[in-house]
C-alpha cells in the first residue's frame, strides 16, 4: 500500500516555503509617496492644493494617481488630482 501512495506522489514545480515565513500585508513601490500625499491631505486647508513636482516622483503620474486612488477609495476619501507638464496637483473634495 504505501507504494501505490508513492506513485501518486508527483512532483513539486516550485520551491516551497512555511507561511509564518510568507511576508504580510502588500507594500507596493507607491506606498512611500501615496502614504505622503495622504499625510499632507491630512493638515491641508480647505481651497488649497498639493503641488507635488513630477520630476520628483520614481514613477509615472499616472502610476502615482492610480495608486492614490486605489488608496482613497479603500479609506473611502474622496480627492480629486489635476496636472499639468510640470506638477501633480491633489486636494480633499469636501463633503458639504
Amino acid at each position: 500500500m504505501a507504494r501505490s501512495a508513492q506513485a501518486k506522489i508527483t512532483p513539486m514545480h516550485f520551491k516551497t516555503v512555511v507561511q509564518a515565513d510568507v511576508p504580510q500585508g502588500r507594500n507596493g513601490k507607491h506606498q512611500r509617496i501615496v502614504a505622503t500625499v495622504l499625510k499632507d491631505l491630512d493638515g491641508l486647508k480647505a481651497g488649497s492644493a498639493i503641488k507635488i513636482p513630477l520630476a520628483e516622483l520614481a514613477e509615472s503620474k499616472e502610476k502615482v494617481r492610480s495608486a492614490l486612488n486605489r488608496a482613497t477609495r479603500k479609506a473611502r476619501r474622496k480627492v480629486a488630482t489635476a496636472s499639468d507638464a510640470s506638477f501633480l496637483y491633489v486636494w480633499n473634495i469636501s463633503s458639504e
